[in-house]
């Protein structure tokens, strides 16, 4: 633990040595904003940030200029709220999962089939009435929310069968996040749930330790988990976005134009990544039939009703039960 301990100081140490303890200004005026996230450089998260920095360098009329850090250079998702919490980072790309132990209403957008269909979830994301007053909720924990970003539907894929129902989970393993709902998830849809490092599915699934496992498309192809898994299953389980988040100090520096040109942009970035976003499953789609992948489409009902227990057990927790009564109350 102490070698854990001392891995994620020194992590921290190196970061906080490149990107300084804080934006600053040049002697032009110029704010320059550090921004990191986990991604690779060809991933739609990468290209949407990209746009956003454009964007806000444009409307700022380049009184801000910022500077992406991608591929996790700057330490795990809860290393970079944390050190956007301190200014080290001033903007950072996280998932709501990492968000959770920050501000609990971000726990219901991981419970399965909170949202009905994308209609749904998009009614929910894009209602910015609904989203700022929880991007602001984290406001004494030192950061806000600017915007979200798609990062797909979550379903199952297998390397022996199709899963057409929960009782076609029966005796097979699925890899899942070292997430306690995900675990209660599959395990009430009938499977196995096997947590499990990202990095070591594919292997996992090519030496039979695992028989499947839960992601969107770009798993099969990116991640080549289509080379050994030839069954893609739509039950459509999750859909869980990805929010920027910004150091809140230093957005309440900035003038009104500049808050203006930060939260437009944000916007904006997320508009542009509903189309890269949709582009790169289509293209994961195409390339995963190319490697013999088949694509199958089960009713979803009952998947849902497999896991209503986990919805009642969120319901009884104060802070997660808001959240949960406002994505529920958006239902067309």
């Amino acid at each position: 633990m102490k070698l854990k301990k001392l891995g994620i100081l020194f992590a921290v140490i190196v970061s906080l040595a490149i990107v300084g303890y804080s934006s600053r200004n040049d002697d032009n005026g110029v704010i320059h904003m550090k921004l990191a996230h986990n991604m690779s450089e060809d991933h739609p998260i990468h290209k949407s940030l990209s746009e956003f920095e454009r964007l806000v360098e444009e409307k700022s009329k380049g009184t801000i200029d910022i500077e992406i850090y991608p591929n996790g250079v700057l330490g795990s998702e809860r290393e970079m709220i944390e050190l956007t919490q301190t200014g080290a980072i001033d903007i950072a790309k996280v998932s709501t999962g990492a968000l959770e132990s920050f501000e609990q209403q971000y726990t219901a957008f991981g419970i399965p089939y909170i949202f009905d269909n994308l209609d749904h979830y998009y009614s929910v994301m894009d209602d910015r009435e609904l989203m700022d007053e929880l991007y602001n909720s984290t406001d004494e924990s030192g950061f806000i929310g600017l915007t979200y970003y798609d990062s797909g539907v979550r379903s199952l894929y297998t390397t022996s069968k199709a899963i057409m129902k929960p009782s076609d989970l029966k005796g097979l393993k699925i890899r899942v996040q070292q997430s306690p709902t995900a675990i209660k998830m599959i395990d009430l849809m009938g499977g196995s749930a096997t947590p499990m490092a990202f990095g070591e599915v594919y292997t996992g699934l090519q030496q039979g330790v695992i028989d499947g496992a839960e992601s969107n498309e770009t798993a099969l192809t990116t991640n080549k988990h289509g080379e050994v898994a030839k069954y893609f299953s739509y039950n459509q389980h999750t859909i869980v976005p990805d929010l920027t988040i910004m150091n809140r100090k230093l957005y309440d520096k900035l003038t009104e134009e500049q808050k203006n040109a930060i939260i437009e942009s944000a916007i904006e970035s997320t508009e542009y990544h509903k189309v890269v976003w949709n582009e790169s499953i289509e293209n994961a789609v195409e390339e995963a039939k190319s490697m013999g992948v088949q694509f199958y489409y089960p009713d979803t009902k009952p998947f849902q009703e497999a896991v209503m227990p986990l919805h009642e057990e969120f319901k009884e927790e104060a802070a997660i039960k808001i959240m949960y009564d406002k994505i529920r109350s958006k239902v067309n």
